[in-house]
Order: C-alpha cells, then sequence, then structure tokens
C-alpha cells in the first residue's frame, strides 16, 4: 500500500548529503527520508564512537510521535536532509566513554526529545536543558550540533531512534528499572513528560489537593494526560470536538466526557476545570476552554498548532483594579497621558 507524503515548505528545507565516516565515527543502519519529498528507506548514517561521557545502546523500541511526521515532511521548516527521526528511545546499553559515571553496560535506558545543551546556563544548571538560554536545547534528530558534546563530526546533524543503535552524552540518558516493560516505556519520554510536567508545574502531583482537570484532545497526548491525571486521584473531564472518541477517553480513565460541538456541554462546565491541559494539534477557539476555566484556573497549551489561536481578552476583576489604583497612587505612577 503507498501512501502519499505531503511535504511542504521546500524552499526552507535544508539538504546536504553525509561526508564519508570519520575515524571517531562507525556507520550505522537508520530508516528515514534521504531528500525532501522522497519515501522513507534504509539508510546508512555514522554515530559516534563511545568516548568520554558518552554512551551507547542498542535500540529496541522507538515509538513514533506525531511531530516526528510534520518533521520528516518539513512543516515546521528548516528540516535537515537526510532525516532518521525518532525520539522516544529505549534500549540496553553496551558501550560506555571513559569518563562515564552514572550509566554502565547491560542497563536499561531511555532518551527523549534532547540530546545535548550548553550545560553553563542556569536552566541547564536547573535541570532545565530544554530551556537553554543559548538556544535551546539540540533536538534528538535533523538538528546543528551547536554545543559540541554529541561526539563525531560536528558538521553533520543529529539522528534520531529508528536506528538500530544510538550514541547520547550521559547526561540525556533517562536510567530505567532493571524490570521496565521497555514496549510500554518508550512514548513517556516525549508524551508522557510533556503532560506529567505541567501537572506537576501547576501542583496536581502534591497529593494535598484534588483538582477538576480538563484535557483536550483525545489522541496519543491526550490520552497520556487523563491516564496521568487520573492516576494521581483528579477528576478528569475529557473534551473533544465530536463524541466520536467517548469510549476511548473513559476507557482510559475520564470520569465525564465533553463534546465540544454541544453548546449545552461546554455550558455544563463553565467555571469548573482548574487545569486544562490543552493537545489539540488543530486550528481552533481557544475562548471555548478559557470559559470552562474556575477562577484562577490555568489552560497550558501543548499541542503542535501551525498557526495563531484566536481568543479575547480578558480583563481584571475588581479586586485586583482596586489594588492597582491604590498602588498607583501612593507610589506615584501616574500614566502618561496629556
Amino acid at each position: 500500500m503507498s501512501v502519499k507524503l505531503n511535504f511542504a515548505n521546500k524552499e526552507a528545507a535544508i539538504s546536504a548529503p553525509l561526508p564519508p565516516c570519520r575515524a571517531d565515527e562507525y556507520e550505522e543502519t537508520g530508516w528515514g527520508v534521504e531528500n525532501f519529498g522522497e519515501d522513507f528507506k534504509k539508510l546508512t548514517i555514522n554515530r559516534p564512537k563511545t568516548t568520554g561521557h558518552l554512551v551507547k545502546f542498542d535500540v529496541k523500541y522507538c515509538g513514533m510521535c506525531h511531530s516526528d511526521v510534520h518533521i520528516v515532511l518539513n512543516h515546521f521548516t528548516g528540516t535537515m536532509y537526510p532525516i532518521v527521526p525518532g525520539h522516544e528511545l529505549v534500549g540496553v546499553v553496551t558501550e560506555v566513554g571513559e569518563k562515564v559515571s552514572r550509566v554502565k553496560t547491560g542497563k536499561l535506558v531511555a532518551v527523549g526529545c534532547g540530546v545535548d545543551s550548553c550545560f553553563e546556563c542556569d536552566m541547564c544548571k536547573n535541570g532545565e536543558e530544554n530551556y537553554c538560554r543559548k538556544g535551546g536545547q539540540t533536538h534528538t534528530y535533523s538538528a546543528k550540533k551547536t554545543f559540541g558534546h554529541t561526539g563525531g563530526n560536528l558538521e553533520t546533524q543529529t539522528f534520531g531512534g529508528y536506528s538500530k543503535t544510538m550514541v547520547v552524552h550521559e547526561r540525556f540518558i533517562v536510567l530505567l528499572p532493571d524490570n521496565a516493560q521497555l514496549a510500554k516505556v518508550a512514548p513517556l519520554v516525549c508524551a508522557g513528560i510533556t503532560v506529567y510536567d505541567p501537572l506537576r508545574h501547576w501542583g496536581a502531583t502534591k497529593g494535598d489537593r484534588k483538582m477538576t482537570i480538563g484535557v483536550a484532545g483525545i489522541g496519543g497526548l491526550g490520552t497520556m494526560g487523563i491516564k496521568i491525571a487520573a492516576g494521581l486521584g483528579h477528576h478528569v473531564v475529557a473534551i473533544s470536538s465530536s463524541d466520536r472518541k467517548r469510549e476511548l477517553a473513559l476507557s482510559k480513565g475520564a470520569h465525564e466526557y465533553v463534546a465540544s460541538n454541544d453548546p449545552k456541554a461546554i455550558e455544563g462546565q463553565t467555571g469548573k476545570l482548574d487545569l486544562i491541559l490543552n493537545t489539540i494539534s488543530a486550528p481552533h477557539d481557544l475562548q471555548v476552554y478559557v470559559g470552562m476555566l474556575a477562577t484562577n484556573g490555568t489552560l497550558v497549551e501543548l499541542g503542535g498548532v501551525l498557526t495563531p489561536l484566536p481568543s479575547t481578552a480578558v480583563h481584571a476583576g475588581l479586586p485586583e483594579e482596586e489594588h492597582f489604583r491604590v498602588h498607583c497612587w501612593w507610589d506615584d505612577v501616574p500614566p502618561g497621558v496629556r
């Protein structure tokens, strides 16, 4: 069965043939797209040899993220061809460099969306390498090797997990329990952490408060969000554009289901949701979801939407306005008017 791949933005794609394998690299088999507009096929790529802080592992499983599709097809622009995607990798360590201290051969490990960063800024030092001040972390594939910790030829791009083996700096290795079921772990290092992080940030993991949490969009991210939020003991309201995914959402642990094309169902949730994880990746009106928020509720945008989302400005309430006026009066902060 042939499937047409809908590539886009050809003028913004980056293509360059791979240079010959160097002495500090080895040839590996990957599965990807060699040039813009072509089909997937077996490719030969170059991986760095295992020295210094590098860790090599056999890739046992690699999840397929929705963003893999977008990046391969250059929907986000700037895709570097040839490309071997995949940023949900799990496997078994086979080699470690002489400076590696936290990983041993035979251990089960995972790698997510990043493989390098500057290591020096406040974000990196605080374990937030994805927010690296010097341009963000280096993505697991189709990214320039900006910071030099990836090994091998730094003039070539990174290659992901649709491959037999992976080599990465130990800092970006996620250690797994010895009894981990690898086939089930892979999506956790992308979809799992994507929804867990805002749950943790907004207080849903503390255990001292039970929240009503909405999950908009019932796809890969959304079903993961439902599972985790419900597992943490919260009341979960699944939200989708129609009634089609009701059974799926409820089977994943949702307590209620709302079809956003049903005005009465939407009205029934007005002001009830403490937190909404919006995983929708298609254009949509945010105001539908803003109206469901409880007082001081939070709407977190997680879906990879390629166009700006419309919404309506929200004004401050009377207590805030009163506080603001008193502050300006006492601190002599007049408006800039004539």
